[in-house]
Order: C-alpha cells, then structure tokens, then sequence
C-alpha cells in the first residue's frame, strides 16, 4: 500500500482484517458518546472487530492479529498510532486518504463492517452513524462513490434490491458475490417473516455494547494513577 491517493481504477486490495479495523475504526469514530472511547486502543479494536452483530463474517482475533493489521494499514498511510498516554491509541485516517465526507464514510465503514448488502438494509444501518432520509439520497451519495470505484454495483443501481459493496475487494471476491447474488444468497438478515433475525441482531448488538463499557471501565481503572 502506498501513501499516494490511488487513481479511480486502481484502489488496492484490502484483506478481510483490514477492511474490519478500518470499519471498527471508523464506527466508534462516528457512534462514541466519550473522548476517551475514540482513538481506541488495541484491546477495544479487538473487542469490535470481534462483535456478534453488525459483522459478516463473524471474526475471532486476537491482540496480536489485530496489533499486526495495525502495523500494514499504519504503513499505508491509513492509520495512525497516537502515544504518550498509558495506553497506545489509534485513529484512521480515511477522510485525508479516500477523499470523502462524513456520511460517504459511513456508507464506507457499513460496507466494511458486513460487505454486500441491499441499498435498503445500507440505508438502514448507516443512520446508526448519519441521517440518510431516503433512498434517494443514499443514491445521490453513491452515484460519485461509485463513478470513483469506492462501491461496486453487484446488480444495476437503482432498481428495487439493488445490491452493492465496497472497492477493495479482490477481483474473484467480486465475482463470487455477484454470483451469490444471482443465486439469491445475499439475503437480509435484519428481517423474516416474523421479525425473530432483527430481535436477535438487537440483543447482539445490546450483549456487544456491554462486553464494550466493561472494556472501557477496565481501560479506565488501568490507566488510573497507582
């Protein structure tokens, strides 16, 4: 990877492990409530890349994995490491690096975070971060996001369950998902019949936000003068 802004054609290829700290970074950036949440550190990186709900696939890192995608993204240029402090933090750097602005990353970080999905379920989950209003709008966001080859269209924009993802999938990624698309394999997990997914994705994401604070108060009690 390399520091300069790539072209439109030509954004590199990401691994899974980067695309998830990026998201993770990216995310907690956006959703924090406190100064001392965000830049994170290492131990609340893994504790979100991990998360049940709101990832696809479901990872297991550890520190040292996590620590290790750190290293790779921060010589690309698309993360920093800030010290000085007891514990060491990071922060992305992605609005300098893709260009975009706040809502074009949260959009990005969405599709980071779970990969291909429907404009409808994207809309959705990127108000957790920034008021989209209607799926109009989400296309006017997506129209130059994807003229730059930052989202990839996996079925034609702008119909009814129009599916798409980011750009740093590699070229046999891509393909597979079209092709599970067209097999109808790219579903919705926010919705069934009778609601039971969105319950069960809504007590995920509760369980993730209390594995979270108690994170956070143990950060808090480390750092704490003896």
């Amino acid at each position: 990877m390399s520091n300069a802004e790539p072209s439109a054609e030509s954004w590199p290829v990401l691994p899974i492990r980067e695309r998830r700290v990026l998201g993770v970074l990216i995310e907690k950036q956006k959703t924090s409530k406190s100064p001392d949440a965000y830049p994170m550190s290492v131990n609340a990186i893994t504790t979100g890349c991990n998360q049940k709900s709101n990832r696809d696939p479901v990872l297991d890192l550890d520190e040292d994995d996590v620590e290790e995608t750190l290293t790779r993204l921060q010589g690309g240029g698309w993360v920093s490491k800030i010290t000085g402090g007891r514990v060491e933090r990071w922060r992305h750097l992605l609005y300098e690096n893709w260009k975009v602005g706040r809502v074009e990353l949260a959009i990005l970080a969405e599709l980071l975070l779970r990969g291909p999905q429907s404009e409808g379920d994207l809309r959705t989950r990127v108000c957790r971060m920034d008021d989209v209003p209607d799926l109009d709008q989400l296309r006017a966001l997506l129209k130059p996001l994807a003229e730059r080859k930052l989202v990839v269209y996996l079925t034609p924009p702008e119909r009814r369950g129009t599916t798409l993802t980011h750009g740093f999938h590699a070229p046999e990624e891509l393909q597979a998902a079209a092709a599970a698309v067209g097999r109808g394999a790219v579903e919705s997990p926010a919705i069934n019949v009778e609601g039971r997914s969105s319950l069960a994705e809504e007590v995920g994401r509760l369980r993730d936000e209390v594995r979270e604070l108690r994170e956070w108060v143990l950060e808090l009690r480390d750092a704490r003068p003896s």
